[in-house]
């Protein structure tokens, strides 16, 4: 197994500051589709031993220089090793065509990342967690229901990516309307293997019309604006490739989500359009180790980067609490 040689920028380019507590260092690493992935690693600079490790990834259709980043920095200054990485076909990771979507590799991309994780001299493999923002949440719990080396789970502003490709907003589309939509993909299909390349959905438009509803509002105040703007981010520009939708209408990420035996953390906000897909989620699973916050009047693109709002302690607190072995009642 190798690792392909990605070009990697060497500069602080991320929509944040740098925190003068953590160490940050530029690291790949590969899934099992042999893809490779770029990560930026943080640590704390008082940091000694093995530590509790936390990969981060999300939200969908942005770069790890964006919440992925800020999170993982917070995360790095409250005692772990972490990293955030780019997605397999997104940002710097490597992987052909570009910007494709998939429930099952992104999926493997977070096992991917407990793998390196857990060979890394400094971390604990006994104590790896993962965290999910948006899109990435619902990968994060699906990442949980298949890898049982993963001891403590979060999802923030959680989004189930399958639901809402195969059902739309708040599961208004019917058999007919899925229908049409798999003739509309399957006919570009056909034309963009004529044309030899893939055609983009298309990111958030340069100006809002009027009557943009709230939550295209919510997306543009923060992809398009130099609160969260960034070059490598799908959502900042060309968005996915329009076929990526094909296989989220046919495989539900959360169909086992009920029989996840370690530890979740569910974190939404009260007015986030999207606020649905956590309480649903929740309620599928099983146990005593698992809880969901909701921040009270938050919408969905608060919990990218209002520090004032994210509950970075309490995940903190439970990340602490849960890994480690312990024996959970079902």
């Amino acid at each position: 197994m190798t690792n392909e040689k990605l070009n990697l920028t060497q500069t602080w380019d991320k929509t944040f500051a740098k925190s003068p507590k953590v160490e940050h260092v530029k690291k790949t690493f590969h899934n099992r589709y042999g893809i490779t992935l770029a990560a930026d690693m943080y640590f704390p600079k008082t940091a000694k031993g093995k530590l509790a490790a936390i990969a981060v990834a999300g939200p969908f259709g942005a770069v790890k220089e964006q919440a992925a980043g800020l999170y993982a920095q917070e995360l790095a200054e409250r005692g772990f090793l972490t990293i955030a990485f780019d997605p397999s076909y997104t940002g710097e990771s490597g992987g052909l065509p570009r910007y494709v979507a998939s429930p099952d590799i992104n999926t493997e991309d977070f096992c991917a990342a407990v793998d390196f994780l857990s060979v890394q001299e400094n971390v604990d493999p006994d104590r790896i967690g993962i965290l999910g923002i948006c899109g990435w949440g619902g990968m994060a719990l699906n990442a949980a229901a298949i890898d049982t080396r993963i001891k403590a789970t979060v999802a923030s502003t959680m989004y189930d990516m399958s639901r809402v490709t195969a059902n739309g907003y708040f599961d208004s589309m019917d058999k007919d309307a899925r229908h049409r939509q798999r003739e509309a993909l399957n006919a570009q299909r056909t034309v963009d293997y004529k044309t030899g390349s893939y055609a983009l959905a298309g990111g958030l438009p340069d100006k809002l019309p009027d009557d943009a509803p709230f939550y295209l509002k919510d997306y543009f105040d923060y992809y398009k604006t130099q609160r969260g703007y960034h070059s490598r981010s799908l959502n900042s520009n060309g968005g996915w490739n329009v076929t990526s939708a094909l296989s989220f209408m046919n495989m539900p990420i959360l169909s086992y989500a009920e029989e996840i035996e370690s530890a979740v953390f569910i974190v939404h906000g009260e007015k986030a359009h999207s606020c649905y897909f956590s309480r649903d989620a929740y309620s599928k699973l099983k146990g005593d180790n698992k809880r969901l916050m909701i921040i009270p009047n938050a919408v969905h693109t608060d919990l990218y980067d209002r520090k004032d709002i994210i509950p970075f302690d309490e995940i903190r607190d439970f990340f602490v609490k849960y890994m480690q072995e312990q024996t959970y009642e079902f």
